[in-house]
């Protein structure tokens, strides 16, 4: 993986850049001149050549979600509970302001936007997602997915490096196979690493994940022995590789727009963290990934 502290000072500025408006540089959208053809001999001009299709539309008319419960606004609202309404994607929470709502405003989002998330989904249920995303055609699906593969009972019954690539791949065919055109927007996976070091600074907190919440990484939150510590890292490790291959596959396709690491990158705090389990994104939280989706998905260029 690329050097995570190059990218964050390049990628992430991408983003924020994007955020604000100052993002002036054209890429992929840019379009053919239209100026006359040479006159031909007859003293008739030539009709002007018609523009390319750009690759990307800024402004997409319809939005369906993949991905797990961070997509659905788990333990946002109430404990054990989705809430969708506050969902970075989908959502019509007016305090998130979500990226379909940005995008389609209120009406449009409540009328032109669905969400196929699953609370507790790895990569290996994207496909399905992906099917019923795709029965809807969608001019933009979005995909956060991954945590899952790296949270589970141990270091060894994580997700393999090869087999999340697989499924990707498989559920980016699927959309493919059914919508050659619809464009696809992919959040990296969280730090989980930085969640640890977050999360546990709270007592109560590390009560809740006691309960079984990310045993590879949250695991005895308080140990500081090599052994907690090599565990941690080789989380983070996987963390790492998978959203390399989440670059490299969606860099393949041309509709495809990864966020350039700025989820993995974002510095959250405790204020970001539900406080039911200290785990998934609060209310606050989702705002900040619906911002930076659209950042991506506004961007003149691609975060590449």
């Amino acid at each position: 993986m690329r050097n995570r502290g190059h990218r964050s000072r390049g990628l992430v500025a991408a983003v924020v850049a994007a955020l604000v408006g100052v993002a002036g540089l054209t890429g992929c959208d840019a379009v053919g001149g239209n100026s006359s053809g040479p006159t031909g001999a007859d003293g008739q001009s030539r009709k002007p050549s018609p523009k390319p299709t750009p690759d990307w539309d800024r402004s997409p008319r319809s939005l369906a979600a993949v991905g797990d419960s961070i997509t659905r606004g788990f333990d946002a609202c109430s404990v054990l509970t989705d809430c969708p309404e506050v969902s970075w994607a989908t959502g019509t929470d007016a305090k998130v302001k979500s990226l379909a709502v940005r995008l389609l405003g209120r009406t449009g989002a409540s009328q032109r936007s669905w969400n196929y998330a699953v609370t507790g989904s790895r990569m290996a249920d994207l496909p399905g997602q992906m099917a019923q995303a795709a029965a809807k055609k969608p001019q933009l699906v979005t995909v956060m997915a991954g945590a899952n593969d790296a949270c589970r009972s141990s270091v060894s019954a994580m997700t393999s490096v090869e087999d999340f690539r697989a499924q990707f791949e498989d559920a980016l065919s699927t959309l493919r196979s059914a919508l050659p055109k619809t464009q696809v927007y992919v959040s990296s996976v969280p730090d989980l690493k930085r969640l640890w070091s977050q999360g546990r600074t709270n007592p109560m907190g590390k009560q809740i994940w006691k309960l079984g919440i990310c045993p590879s990484m949250l695991g005895d939150a308080d140990s500081l022995s090599t052994a907690a510590t090599t565990r941690r890292d080789r989380v983070q490790d996987r963390v790492e590789s998978y959203n390399s291959v989440l670059e490299e596959v969606c860099a393949k396709d041309r509709r495809c727009r990864f966020d350039g690491g700025a989820v993995f990158e974002y510095r959250f705090g405790t204020a970001q963290l539900s406080h039911w389990d200290w785990f998934h994104p609060s209310v606050n939280g989702q705002a900040r990934l619906a911002e930076m989706a659209y950042g991506v998905v506004t961007s003149r260029t691609a975060s590449r």
